[in-house]
């Protein structure tokens, strides 16, 4: 990504939001502005005076101003809207987000996802498109590998193997080996015979 992005995270706890701070400081192919907002009645003035072209927002904290209202304060109808996921979510709502951040997800995951708002043309279903290791995850998985095993393959610790498994539940609302392997056979992750046997 070549331009610098104006990111704003609206977060009400000061280890989580100094926390993602430092993680998107750490990132190396995006060149970024980052703004804080703790309180909500902020967040309305930092949206018109800072333009922010990502919104990373905590979707559990209650009385939390909408997406839509968000986007219609901004007045930047290509504005992103990530959630920041720090317990367990409705994936109803979740949905509503052009991407969601666990507190689990690596940096690599966390830079692949803000790269991939910005390298794609938004479609009907971007929020159920997996990332490359999301799919090999899903490869190993309906071949019978357990979470330590696909993690010594994959070079990933098990934890974010477990993140990436749980990721891939919820885009795709699949939540059995044999419902991923449907998918997986349907999407053309694999071949019928690399299952057989």
């Amino acid at each position: 990504m070549s331009r610098t992005i104006t990111v704003l995270i609206v977060e009400p706890s000061l280890i989580i939001r100094r926390g993602m701070l430092s993680v998107l400081q750490q990132l190396n192919s995006i060149r970024m502005n980052v703004f804080e907002v703790a309180a909500q009645e902020q967040l309305k003035n930092t949206l018109n005076w800072k333009k922010p072209d990502i919104v990373i927002v905590n979707s559990g904290v209650p009385g939390q101003m909408s997406i839509q209202e968000i986007r219609k304060e901004s007045a930047n109808p290509n504005i992103k809207c990530i959630s920041l996921q720090n317990s367990l979510s409705d994936n109803a709502t979740l949905k509503l987000y052009d991407e969601n951040i666990s507190i689990y997800d690596s940096i690599e995951q966390i830079e692949e996802k803000i790269n991939n708002l910005f390298a794609q043309p938004k479609t009907e279903d971007k929020g159920e498109q997996l990332t490359q290791r999301e799919k090999e995850i899903i490869v190993c998985v309906i071949k019978g590998l357990k979470n330590k095993e696909i993690a010594d393959k994959l070079c990933l610790s098990t934890h974010t193997v477990v993140s990436h498994r749980r990721n891939i539940a919820s885009k795709l609302n699949i939540h059995s080996s044999a419902g991923l392997t449907i998918y997986a056979i349907v999407n053309k992750l694999v071949e019928l015979d690399d299952i057989k046997g």
